[in-house]
C-alpha cells in the first residue's frame, strides 16, 4: 500500500474560504477515486493562507482487472436499438455475445478492463479535481486569461506537488506542471524545499516556519493569546471565529499583546470589540472586574527578533486610527436626542408597499401600547413601552450604526441611557432585536418584551398582509427568525396572546383572514421548534383546534401538544390511541356521525343539534348517550355498561379540565376510558343484528369519539 500527498500551492487563499476548499478537495478527490474503484484508508487535509494539501494513505500501487457485463435487447431488435446499446456500452456490434435469458437470446457487452497503475489514475485525478474545483470566488490570471477556456483559481496557481510515496505523480494543469517542490515561509524561509514523500511533508515545511496543520495553528493561538494576557494580568475575550480566522490568515502565528490609549474606553465596549474584531482581526480583554481593558492581542505571522515590539506598535497605531473614529460618531451622535434622529427615519423607505420606517416605528409603537394597556401581555407601562417603541429604531440613522450595523439597536439603548431617559426605556430599545437566533437572550422585562413582541409581529402581519411569505430557499425578510424570535418571547415570559385580537389591534379592524395565516406559520414553524426537542409534527397538528376552530393561541397549542406527547408515551396513551382508532374506522366503515346519524335515521330533531358551532357536536353526541342510557330497550352487557359508566364520569373530568387549560389533568381523565373501552372491543359485538342495540353501541362508539376529540384531535396523529 502507498501514501499519496498532493499540495496546491497559491497566493493567499481567503481565510473565510478555506473550510470550504478543505472540504470541496477532500469530495472530488473521493469522487475521482471511486470513479476508478480505488479504496484509500485514511484522508487527511490541511490548509495554510498559500496552500492545501491532502494526505490519502493506504492507496493500492495498481487497480484490479475487472469484468464488466451489460445487459442488451433481444436478438432481432431493430438495428436503431442495438447500435444505441453498442454506443452506451463502448464496443462494436460484431463484439457482442448472445445468451439465452428466459428461453430468448439477448445480446451481452463484455468488457474487460486491464487493471491501471494507481499513478496513472492520479495523473489524470489531479487535472480533473483543479478543474472542477468550485470557489465562492475565483479568478483567471496572466496571458491566458484572455480565453474563457483558461482555469480559474482563488488565486493565482504556481505549484502542485503530487508524490505517490517516493515518486512524483506527473501531471499538467494550465501551464503548471507537478512536482517534488515546494516553498516556504514568505519571510522565514527562503529557496525550494523539496518533499520526499506524504511522511516527511509537514516536518520539513514546519522546519521552514510552516504549520501546515490548521488545527494545530488554531491551538497555538488559542493558547498563546490566553497566555500573554494572563501575563499581562487580564482575562483574554474568547473568540472562536476568531481563532479560525487567525489560524487562516497566518503559517506562523504569534500572538502578541498591545495597548491603546485609555481615554478611548468611554466608548461603549461593544463599539471598541466590533472595531478590533472586524476591522483589525484582534482579540480584546477583560480585567479583573470583568470590564474591557485597553489591551488588544494581535496574531503575527513571523517571529521578530525584538519580540514583537514594532509588529505591536504598528498594530497599534492602526487600532488607535479606527478607534478615533468611533469616538468621533460617538460625540457627534450624542449631540441629537434620539427623538430628533427619528425625525430622519421619514427618509428610509421601509418597503414600496409599507411606507417609511418612521411608518413602521408608528406601527409598532401602537402595538407594543396595546400589548401593555390592553392585552396586558406582558404586564407594564403601557406608556413607557410607547416611548421605547418610538424611539427603537432611531440609531439607524446615526453616524455610529451607519459605520457599524451590527451595533443597531445597541447603539440606541446607550445613547437611550446618556440622554437620561428612563432605564426601562433604554434597555427595550437595546434589546428589542431579539432574540435573533435559538440560543440567543430572549427578554424578560416587560417594556423590553412588549417592544420586542411588536417589532415582530409587525414584521410578520405587515409582509403577510402585502402576500409576501417565505419560500422554501428564500425569506429575504427574514420572517422566518421573526416568526422563532415570537414563538421563544411567548415561551419565556408565558404569554398568552390570541392573534386575531393581536391582528385587530394592529389593523384597528378585525383581519380574520389575515390572522388565520399568520397562525398557521407560526404553528409550522412551532412544529419544527418541538420536533427537534421530541414533540412529534403530528402531535402539534392534533392540537391546533379550539371549540371547532382554529387556535389562534400559539401558547395553548403548544402546551396541549407537549401534553398530548407525554400521554400517548405512556401505555395507557398508546393504548387509548389504538382503541380510538378502531373506534373510528368502525364509525366510518357504517358512515355514523352520532347524534346526526340518529337524527337523520329516526326524524327526530334534538335541539342541540341544530345549532351552527361545530363544538356543541360533542355535547350533543353526549346528550344522546345519556338519553339513550335511560331509554335503553335492553339490558347493556357489563364491558357495554363499564365504558358507559365510564364515559359518565371522564367526560365531563376531561371537559373541567380543558376549560381550565389544564391539559396534563385533561389526558388523565381520557386515560380512565382506556380499560373500558379495551373491554368494550372484547366483549361487545357492536353491529348486533338488534337494530336498537347495534345504534347504542355505536352512538356510545361516537360519544367516546367525541370526549377524545374535545382533548385533541387523535385522527391527525399518524401511525
Amino acid at each position: 500500500m502507498s501514501d499519496f500527498l498532493l499540495e496546491l500551492r497559491s497566493e493567499e487563499i481567503p481565510a473565510r474560504m478555506q473550510a470550504g476548499a478543505r472540504a470541496e478537495l477532500e469530495k472530488l478527490f473521493r469522487r475521482e477515486l471511486d470513479a476508478a474503484g480505488v479504496e484509500a484508508g485514511e484522508i487527511t487535509v490541511w490548509s495554510t493562507p498559500r496552500r492545501l494539501a491532502l494526505i490519502a494513505r493506504g492507496l493500492p500501487l495498481a487497480t484490479e482487472a475487472v469484468s464488466e457485463e451489460l445487459k442488451g435487447p433481444p436478438v432481432g431488435a431493430p438495428d436503431q436499438a442495438v447500435e444505441g446499446f453498442c454506443r452506451k456500452a463502448g464496443v462494436d456490434k460484431g463484439d457482442l455475445e448472445t445468451r439465452d435469458v428466459k428461453g430468448r437470446a439477448t445480446y451481452f457487452a463484455v468488457k474487460n478492463v486491464p487493471g491501471r497503475a494507481t499513478s496513472d489514475l492520479l495523473a489524470e485525478a489531479i487535472p480533473a479535481i483543479i478543474r472542477d474545483f468550485s470557489w465562492p470566488k475565483s479568478m483567471r490570471w496572466g496571458a491566458a486569461s484572455i480565453s474563457t477556456e483558461s482555469l480559474r483559481w482563488v488565486r493565482p496557481l504556481s505549484g502542485v506537488v503530487a508524490l505517490l510515496d517516493d515518486d512524483v505523480v506527473d501531471c499538467e494543469v494550465h501551464g503548471v506542471t507537478s512536482g517534488a517542490v515546494t516553498l516556504g515561509h514568505r519571510f522565514h524561509h527562503s529557496g525550494d524545499i523539496t518533499i520526499g514523500n506524504a511522511g516527511d511533508y509537514a516536518m520539513k515545511l514546519r522546519a521552514a516556519h510552516v504549520i501546515v496543520d490548521h488545527e494545530e495553528r488554531q491551538d497555538l493561538i488559542r493558547s498563546g493569546a490566553a497566555k500573554v494576557a494572563s501575563e499581562a494580568g487580564l482575562r483574554l475575550v474568547e473568540d472562536e471565529g476568531l481563532v479560525i480566522e487567525n489560524a487562516g490568515l497566518t503559517e506562523w502565528p504569534i500572538p502578541l499583546l498591545g495597548r491603546f490609549e485609555e481615554e478611548f474606553l468611554e466608548v461603549p465596549p461593544e463599539t471598541i470589540q466590533l472595531t478590533a474584531r472586524v476591522n483589525q482581526k484582534y482579540f480584546v480583554c477583560e480585567d479583573e472586574a470583568g470590564e474591557l481593558a485597553n489591551a488588544f492581542i494581535c496574531t503575527a505571522n513571523i517571529e521578530a527578533e525584538d519580540g514583537g515590539a514594532r509588529v505591536v506598535d504598528g498594530n497599534r497605531k492602526v487600532l488607535a486610527a479606527r478607534l478615533s473614529d468611533a469616538r468621533f460618531f460617538w460625540d457627534v451622535d450624542r449631540k441629537k436626542t434620539l427623538a430628533e434622529h427619528a425625525k430622519g427615519l421619514e427618509r428610509i423607505t421601509f418597503h414600496e408597499k409599507l411606507g417609511t420606517v418612521a411608518d413602521k416605528v408608528e406601527r409598532v409603537a401602537k402595538l407594543a401600547d396595546w400589548l401593555v394597556f390592553d392585552a396586558k401581555a406582558p404586564n407594564g407601562d403601557h406608556k413607557l413601552a410607547r416611548q421605547a417603541a418610538e424611539l427603537s429604531k432611531a440609531d439607524l440613522v446615526t453616524e455610529m450604526v451607519g459605520e457599524f450595523p451590527e451595533l443597531q439597536g445597541l447603539m440606541g439603548g446607550y445613547y437611550a441611557k446618556a440622554e437620561g431617559l428612563p432605564v426601562e426605556v433604554a434597555e427595550a430599545i437595546r434589546d428589542h432585536y431579539k432574540p435573533v437566533g435559538a440560543s440567543d437572550e430572549v427578554p424578560t422585562a416587560p417594556t423590553a418584551v412588549a417592544v420586542s413582541l411588536a417589532d415582530k409581529l409587525d414584521n410578520l402581519l405587515s409582509f403577510f398582509k402585502i402576500d409576501i411569505l417565505p419560500t422554501g430557499s428564500k425569506d429575504p425578510f427574514a420572517l422566518r427568525r421573526a416568526a422563532l424570535g415570537y414563538l421563544r418571547l411567548v415561551q419565556v415570559n408565558d404569554l398568552k396572546l390570541s392573534l386575531d385580537e393581536v391582528a385587530h389591534a394592529w389593523a384597528s379592524k378585525p383581519m380574520p383572514k389575515l390572522a388565520e395565516k399568520l397562525t398557521d406559520f407560526l404553528l409550522d414553524r412551532l412544529a419544527v421548534q418541538l420536533r427537534d426537542e421530541g414533540v412529534r409534527h403530528d402531535y402539534v397538528q392534533a392540537s391546533r383546534s379550539w371549540q371547532g376552530r382554529p387556535d389562534q393561541r400559539i401558547d395553548r397549542v403548544e402546551a396541549r401538544a407537549r401534553a398530548l406527547a407525554g400521554f400517548l408515551d405512556t401505555e395507557d396513551g398508546a393504548n387509548l390511541l389504538a382503541g380510538y382508532k378502531r373506534a373510528a374506522n368502525i364509525l366510518k366503515k357504517e358512515d355514523w356521525h352520532g347524534a346526526e346519524g340518529e337524527i337523520a335515521r329516526t326524524g327526530e330533531e334534538d335541539p342541540l343539534a341544530i345549532v351552527d358551532d361545530p363544538d356543541l357536536r360533542a355535547v350533543v353526541e353526549a346528550k344522546m348517550a345519556e338519553r339513550h342510557a335511560k331509554e335503553l330497550s335492553y339490558t347493556p352487557e357489563p364491558a357495554e355498561k363499564a365504558l358507559m359508566d365510564a364515559l359518565a364520569n371522564s367526560e365531563p373530568a376531561a371537559s373541567r379540565a380543558i376549560a381550565a387549560e389544564d391539559f396534563g389533568a385533561a389526558m388523565a381523565a381520557l386515560a380512565d376510558l382506556r380499560a373500558p373501552i379495551d373491554r368494550f372491543f372484547e366483549e361487545v359485538t357492536v353491529n348486533a343484528d338488534e337494530e336498537n342495540k347495534r345504534a347504542h353501541r355505536l352512538d356510545l362508539l361516537a360519544a367516546f369519539r367525541a370526549a377524545v376529540h374535545k382533548v385533541a384531535d387523535f385522527s391527525r396523529i399518524e401511525g
